[in-house]
């Protein structure tokens, strides 16, 4: 199996974070998409040893990369604009390699979507680029530990903007892909807790209407069509462990209506995974930690758990 790693951002904790792995033998090629002299040049830094090849390898000490250079040198810890277009290319050039089946899917690092907007580049998220990059008109955000599951209706937009991204269309195409590719997570027909999108799930009307005229009518249509929904519910009760009694997966509105309950009970031990793509994405749950960057004083748990949900989603859709 090999498995596109993008670093990231050069001058965060994505480099850093794909050589301490690879300082370990292992079962996949891990196959790195990064400029070479910056993955040396920080390996130096963290003071180990690390032989890059372009062939595939997973012997200790070892990396297989996808050489792309970037546009100026990097430095730990210092944001660079003009790198910006470099961590879009890694990105890039990993889902074509995906699509042409090269790779079994991608683990991306973290990258810092301010910096790539300074650059003057249009961009909200990986979630965005990958199903523009893969011609999907709709993807959606599941963040995932062992224990919980939360997926989003919409993801990275202002909060004044979200009503508006939430129709009976686009919300019917988001409870559908999370039905459908759930089997890739071993569970059939999943059982779906809905949240609603105002204080209360809106209290019948009086706390804003997107309840009734939404969000109850999908689930409805839904429900008659085989789908396992419940709601709409209160988020503020969501996530209480009587509520969560049988549920695969939360459905939350908007980004952190559901993800600081996430983050809270599973910081580093939860990842980042897009359904509806044609092909495996999984990544990270935290940011690019410039201040950490070629310290060598950082956690490996989200990495690994994003692996290891990638190795499950790759058994259960083969």
């Amino acid at each position: 199996m090999t498995i596109a790693l993008t670093s990231g951002e050069p001058s965060g904790i994505g480099p850093d974070i794909a050589i301490i792995y690879a300082q370990k033998e292992r079962t996949e090629n891990l196959r790195v998409y990064a400029d070479p002299d910056a993955l040396i040049e920080r390996a130096k830094l963290l003071k180990l040893p690390l032989i890059l090849k372009e062939s595939s390898t997973n012997k200790a000490g070892e990396l297989s990369i996808f050489p792309i250079k970037s546009k100026e040198k990097t430095v730990p810890g210092q944001l660079n604009p003009n790198n910006a277009e470099y961590v879009l290319s890694i990105i890039k050039q990993a889902t074509h390699d995906c699509l042409n089946k090269t790779c079994n899917g991608i683990l991306t690092g973290p990258i810092n979507k301010a910096v790539i907007n300074q650059a003057g580049i249009k961009f909200s998220g990986h979630t965005e680029y990958l199903a523009e990059l893969s011609n999907c008109p709709k993807t959606v955000m599941l963040l995932a530990t062992t224990k919980l599951k939360v997926a989003l209706a919409t993801t990275h937009l202002a909060l004044k903007d979200v009503p508006k991204n939430i129709t009976k269309e686009s919300l019917t195409e988001v409870i559908s892909i999370i039905n459908n590719d759930f089997k890739y997570l071993g569970v059939n027909n999943p059982s779906i807790l809905v949240c609603g999108l105002n204080p209360h799930a809106g209290e019948n009307g009086y706390l804003g209407d997107e309840e009734i005229k939404t969000i109850t009518p999908v689930i409805q249509t839904l429900s008659k069509n085989g789908f396992r929904l419940s709601g709409p519910v209160p988020a503020d009760t969501a996530f209480t462990v009587d509520s969560l009694k049988d549920i695969d997966v939360v459905l939350a509105m908007y980004h952190d209506q559901g993800l600081p309950v996430l983050k809270a009970s599973g910081f580093k031990n939860a990842a980042n995974i897009t359904l509806g793509l044609p092909f495996i994405r999984t990544s990270v749950d935290h940011g690019t930690a410039l201040d950490l960057a070629g310290s060598g004083n950082i956690s490996l748990g989200s990495f690994n758990c994003a692996l290891s949900f990638f190795q499950k989603l790759t058994s259960n859709a083969s």
